[in-house]
């Protein structure tokens, strides 16, 4: 279940792990109630992997995390914010498929 390739950031390691990594981060807004949510699971895990060493990936459980999400107007989960230098380049809400979440990040490396 847990992907090494996948970080779990809390507010406090969100600086350092995502706006001053050198990669591109992608972050997945999420928390453990939410189906949507489990039903991308996968398809990061596989995004982790196919991007291993040009996009980090990264979850970041709103239930335990407040201040980020709200931070970045985080409404409706799942919530997919590609960071890159330090800023937000895209944003996807809601649950897509694989291709969709490659045109998001190809589209920033």
């Amino acid at each position: 279940m847990n992907n090494p390739a996948i970080a779990h950031v809390s507010d406090d390691q969100f600086e350092a792990e995502v706006l001053k990594s050198n990669e591109p981060v992608l972050v997945d807004f999420w928390a453990e109630w939410c189906g949507p949510c489990k039903m991308i699971a996968p398809i990061l895990d596989e995004l982790a992997t196919q991007y291993a060493g040009k996009v980090k990936i990264a979850k970041v459980n709103i239930d335990h995390n407040q201040k980020t999400p709200r931070n970045y107007a985080v409404r409706g989960i799942p919530t997919l914010i590609l960071f890159k230098d330090g800023k937000p380049q895209a944003t996807q809400v809601g649950a897509v498929g694989k291709k969709q979440l490659e045109q998001l990040i190809d589209k920033a490396i």
